[in-house]
């Protein structure tokens, strides 16, 4: 009677079980998996350390594109302030000439 409850293989750290009789053989891929080369881990170490960065760059960039809209934003408002200045200052202008105007006419 297999006395196995679970379904799925464990792994080197977590066995299913610890009977060496019930546990699955070595197959040839957990072989390869295990003799790596030098180089082989250090691209899976630079592929890990890039994978934990990704979340960092990619708040980096959320951060810019929100500066960015700011810095649009802040040059659209100061871009209607100066031309609300401009059309107030136009009609002081008018006003004025209309004042001297009628200060030369009478």
């Amino acid at each position: 009677m297999n006395t196995r409850r679970f379904t799925t293989p464990g792994t080197i750290d977590r066995p299913a079980t610890h009977d060496p009789m019930n546990q699955a053989p070595m197959t040839s891929s957990r072989l390869e998996q295990t003799a790596r080369t030098p180089d082989a881990m250090a691209s899976h170490q630079n592929r890990n350390h890039h994978m934990q960065l990704m979340p960092e760059a990619l708040a980096r960039a959320h951060m810019q594109q929100r500066m960015s809209e700011a810095e649009q934003e802040r040059r659209a408002s100061h871009l209607l302030a100066a031309r609300r200045l401009q059309r107030r200052a136009e009609r002081a202008s008018l006003r004025a000439r209309r004042a001297l105007a009628l200060a030369v006419m009478q």
